[in-house]
């Protein structure tokens, strides 16, 4: 497999990725390696991404692009390196602390919604962790002004909704703790495509109305990037080729190895 990859030449260094994200750099790591047990997969990675900006993971599978969200969130055995929101180091941070203290919130690729319960049971389970369960129901209530699927089935169970409905909660749920950074894991995975258009777009519009950072990992390349600011490749657990997502869409390496063209 390796030498398939030859051709994409020399990879990026950290002053390179810093020019695609050089305004108010909301979430940096830096010469991280990390892994499972002893097991490392990601190798000496940096990774920055502005407030409010997009950065969408692309390579062959087994490159290492979830485990970056595992790590950022907490998942994962870090050997070295750093991770930092707004400068402050959250390395360490358990998953919990991450989500309630500095707002990252993991949106699982696999069916994480509770079928028996309702659609609003399922999004208060968002604020789990809250000191104050009355900001949980006020966050709900606004999703639910805000996303009418979602209203006309509150007092249903979470099991009649579409395979796009059930992405919608699960979105939407991890909205209740208002984070700031989402991290957001095979969006489009076992959807039809018309609601893979419908999740782009509300992820499109978290990004651009209520500012929100978002590091996607897509299996569909092209969509990926079509939606994202930026772009990185991942190979074996390092960054191949960064670029803006429209740049790389239009890279014959990145067309020939990963859009099927």
């Amino acid at each position: 497999m390796a030498n398939q990859y030859e051709v994409l030449g020399k990879a990026p260094e950290a002053e390179d990725l810093k020019r695609l994200s050089p305004n108010n750099i909301h979430l940096t790591i830096n010469g991280l390696n990390a892994g499972y047990g002893k097991m490392e997969i990601l190798h000496n990675l940096d990774l920055f991404v502005s407030k409010a900006q997009s950065l969408c993971l692309i390579g062959p599978n087994g490159a290492g692009k979830s485990t970056i969200l595992h790590s950022i969130y907490g998942f994962t055995n870090i050997f070295t390196g750093k991770i930092e929101i707004d400068g402050k180091e959250i390395t360490n941070l358990t998953p919990a602390e991450k989500l309630k203290s500095v707002g990252i919130a993991y949106i699982l690729q696999d069916n994480s919604v509770f079928p028996d319960m309702t659609v609003e049971e399922n999004l208060l389970m968002g604020g789990y962790i809250k000191d104050k369960t009355e900001e949980s129901y006020e966050e709900a209530e606004k999703i639910f002004q805000k996303y009418e699927r979602l209203r006309n089935r509150r007092n249903q169970p979470a099991k009649v909704l579409s395979g796009g409905e059930r992405r919608l909660l699960e979105i939407s749920r991890a909205l209740v703790m208002k984070p700031s950074v989402l991290l957001v894991d095979e969006p489009s995975i076992g959807l039809e495509p018309r609601y893979i258009d419908m999740v782009f777009e509300i992820l499109k519009d978290l990004q651009q109305n209520e500012k929100k950072t978002i590091i996607l990992v897509e299996q569909n390349a092209k969509k990926g990037l079509e939606f994202a600011d930026i772009g990185y490749v991942l190979v074996s657990g390092q960054t191949a080729i960064a670029g803006k997502g429209d740049e790389l869409l239009n890279n014959p390496d990145v067309g020939r190895l990963f859009l099927g063209g």
